[in-house]
C-alpha cells in the first residue's frame, strides 16, 4: 500500500481541476474538517491543500480581505500528505513519535518572513503565511 503524497482534488468542492496549492504543518490537520481519525503525529513532512480556480478566489478573499481561515472548511480526506510506515504492526514494537517541531519552526519562520515584507510576496504566499500563522495561534492556545 502506498502512503505517499499525491495531487488531490479541491479540498472544498472535490473538483479535480486544480489551480493553487498551499502547504500547512502536520499539527494543523487537527483544524480541518473530519480530522478526528487522522494520526497527525504520523504525518511526515508538510500537508498540501489544493484549490480549484473558483474556490481559490473565495479562499483568497476570505484570508486577505475578511481575515478568516479556510481550514475548518477544508476536508482532510482531500488533503495530501505522507504517513510514516507502520513498523509497529510488523515488529510488534512501539516507536517514538516523530518530532514535528523543526518542520513547524520552518513554517513559522517562512510565514513571518513573508508577512514581514508583504509587498514583495506573491498572493499565494501571503495566503499561506496567514493561514499558517492563524493555525499556529489556534493550536498554541489549546
Amino acid at each position: 500500500m502506498y502512503t505517499g503524497k499525491t495531487e488531490r482534488p479541491c479540498c472544498l468542492c472535490d473538483d479535480p481541476d486544480i489551480h493553487t496549492r498551499i502547504d500547512i504543518f502536520p499539527r494543523a490537520v487537527q483544524l480541518l474538517k473530519h480530522s478526528d481519525p487522522i494520526a497527525w503525529r504520523d504525518i511526515v513532512g508538510e500537508v498540501s491543500l489544493y484549490f480549484c480556480e473558483d474556490d481559490w478566489e473565495t479562499v483568497r478573499d476570505l484570508v486577505l480581505e475578511t481575515g478568516m481561515s479556510p481550514l475548518p472548511r477544508c476536508n482532510v480526506a482531500r488533503a495530501s500528505f505522507d504517513l510514516r510506515e507502520d513498523f509497529e504492526a510488523l515488529l510488534n514494537e512501539t516507536r517514538d513519535e516523530p518530532d514535528q517541531r523543526p518542520l513547524e519552526r520552518e513554517f513559522r519562520e517562512r510565514s513571518e518572513a513573508t508577512l514581514a515584507s508583504p509587498d514583495e510576496a506573491e498572493e499565494r504566499d501571503l495566503v499561506e503565511a496567514r493561514v499558517v500563522r492563524w493555525a499556529l495561534a489556534d493550536l498554541d492556545d489549546r
